[in-house]
């Protein structure tokens, strides 16, 4: 990120106004191994990879020339309760596109480095959680 768009080096304070509300998984959400709560803590990865589609395919959008088809999204089927699964309507969807798109050139990259920030620190703590629970019972992904 910092090669391709140069906004590493004197752009903390941009990093610093993180606005997007991105998914995050903290202890209150299960995940952690102190605490640990299965059915919470998968909600929490589903809604938090749902909500992570619409921001993925807007970064999607910005590599026009690194086009890929789709964005995967992890199976929710090991949650007890999938109707418990948050998942953005259409329309906040759309709006949040609208407001990604109405970012100027420099925001947009700085968006863009955010995004996968947070995204890489919330699959990290994803695939603790998964890894966790292969240890502790026959878990299939």
């Amino acid at each position: 990120m910092c090669e391709k768009f140069t906004v590493c080096k004197n752009s903390m304070e941009m990093l610093a106004q993180n606005n997007l509300n991105l998914p995050k998984v903290t202890e209150e959400d299960g995940c952690l191994l102190a605490g640990f709560d299965e059915d919470k803590c998968l909600r929490k990865i589903s809604s938090g990879l749902f909500t992570f589609q619409t921001y993925l395919e807007y970064i999607q959008e910005t590599f026009t020339s690194e086009k890929q088809n789709g964005t995967p999204i992890l199976s929710f089927s090991q949650v007890a309760n999938p109707d418990e699964v948050i998942i953005p309507d259409s329309a906040t969807q759309e709006s949040l596109r609208a407001k990604l798109k109405s970012n100027k050139n420099w925001i947009e990259k700085i968006t863009t480095h955010l995004i996968l920030r947070d995204f890489t620190s919330f699959m990290e703590k994803t695939v603790r959680a998964i890894r966790y629970l292969k240890n502790t019972r026959s878990f299939s992904v």
